[in-house]
């Protein structure tokens, strides 16, 4: 019994061993032919061909059925028409405005600049030859007057809390007054809140708080006076009839 044990435990192997030896050196067998049919074409039949006049749209008071040949110059006419309307209407803006000025005065410390190159964009747009500028609209005098004081007035409250026990004896006081202390136990914080303080009363006194438009040296609208801004068609028809004024007076007076 274990002799044929052993026979099967070492034939098998040796079998194995043989069948891939003559796999490895035999010719693969063919590839199998497959027969691949074409797909069919779907035969889709050609539009119908409508051998009609195109219709096109009438006047009420003529009815008329065009070839195409006819509808196609009415077209290129359209076009031309439209086209020569376009143009007479911008040399007719562009003569409204050759010749005259627009002044928009703001106030530049108000960051009033973005609203008036919008405005100006919107004239030029709508009137083409119209002269435009921008400038800033100053304060009134004794605003600007204190304008130049408060930065002074910065610079010597800030001396006297940095050097104020020596500057106290030089003006014959020998003895700094007690606000000195409050101001020298926290001299950082009085320090900058005295800048921060000065320079929002700067800001406050240089600005205008002005939006002025004047057209040929004639006020046309005021914030000092409506206390609003304009808005783009509300300014562009107050532009537009100083203009023709203008233009209507210069024309009687020739």
């Amino acid at each position: 019994m274990m002799d044929r044990v052993q026979l099967l435990l070492v034939g098998l192997p040796l079998f194995l061993f043989a069948s891939d030896v003559i796999h490895l050196f035999s010719r693969p067998p063919p590839p199998p032919r497959h027969h691949h049919q074409p797909p069919l074409k779907r035969h889709v039949p050609p539009p119908p061909v409508i051998d009609a006049p195109l219709e096109f749209p009438t006047s009420p008071v003529l009815s008329l059925s065009l070839s195409p040949s006819r509808s196609r110059s009415w077209s290129c006419f359209s076009y031309w028409l439209r086209l020569f309307v376009k143009q007479e209407s911008q040399y007719a803006g562009l003569g409204l405005g050759v010749g005259s000025s627009v002044h928009i005065d703001f106030c530049a410390s108000c960051s009033y600049r973005g609203t008036a190159v919008t405005m100006k964009k919107m004239l030029e747009t709508s009137f083409p030859g119209l002269n435009i500028v921008l400038s800033n609209h100053p304060p009134t005098l004794p605003k600007r007057l204190l304008s130049k004081v408060v930065p002074a007035m910065q610079m010597g409250v800030i001396a006297v809390i940095v050097a104020g026990e020596q500057i106290f004896p030089r003006l014959g006081y020998m003895v700094p007054p007690p606000w000195f202390y409050s101001l020298r136990a926290n001299k950082f914080g009085s320090i900058a809140s005295t800048w921060l303080l000065g320079n929002m009363v700067q800001s406050f006194l240089q600005s205008s708080g002005a939006f002025e438009v004047y057209c040929n040296g004639e006020l046309v609208f005021s914030k000092l006076t409506s206390q609003r801004f304009p808005g783009e068609i509300e300014l562009r028809d107050l532009i537009s009839k100083k203009l023709t004024a203008s233009n209507g007076g210069g024309a009687g007076a020739m």
